[in-house]
């Protein structure tokens, strides 16, 4: 997995595949990212290596905008917890700029939520999202759809 196992092999392709899913193509990509801590578990943060990834298939460049702010991990919280979303800070300004947000996996939506609201509040025109995967609506277990079935699965323009 490349979440929990540092397996990076597929992730050229997965870049590939979020690419080809894109109908709008942003002046620059960025990515929802971890904590600071989990980052040093694993020593790299997924939804950089995929937003990286991303980049590289559009041919746009890539930044990071967002920094977490401490918190619990989402991956512990029920739903009613999830929909609050974690803080996030910006760390830089695309005033005006179509930007294009990378995650992973989303459950709730509320961490693309708001990632895009604090991208917003620093001048982005307009921010689209993309994910590999989606968990099936109604669930808030760790286990999420199929690549194959859920790659960008939508959340669409968050405006």
């Amino acid at each position: 997995s490349i979440k929990y196992a540092n397996g990076r092999t597929p992730v050229t392709a997965i870049g590939s595949a979020m690419a080809a899913l894109i109908t709008d193509t942003p002046d620059l990509v960025t990515w929802v990212p971890t904590t600071v801590e989990r980052r040093g578990q694993r020593g790299f943060d997924q939804a950089e290596v995929l937003a990286r990834s991303v980049a590289t298939a559009t041919g746009r460049p890539c930044r990071r905008m967002l920094a977490r702010v401490p918190g619990p991990s989402q991956t512990r919280l029920g739903a009613r917890e999830r929909r609050r979303g974690p803080p996030f800070r910006a760390r830089s300004t695309a005033t005006g700029l179509r930007v294009l947000l990378v995650d992973d996996v989303t459950t709730t939506g509320a961490s693309l939520s708001t990632a895009a609201g604090e991208l917003r509040a620093t001048g982005v025109a307009a921010v689209s999202a993309v994910v590999v995967a989606a968990t099936p609506p109604g669930t808030t277990g760790h286990r999420a759809r199929s690549p194959a079935g859920s790659i960008g699965s939508p959340r669409g323009r968050t405006r």
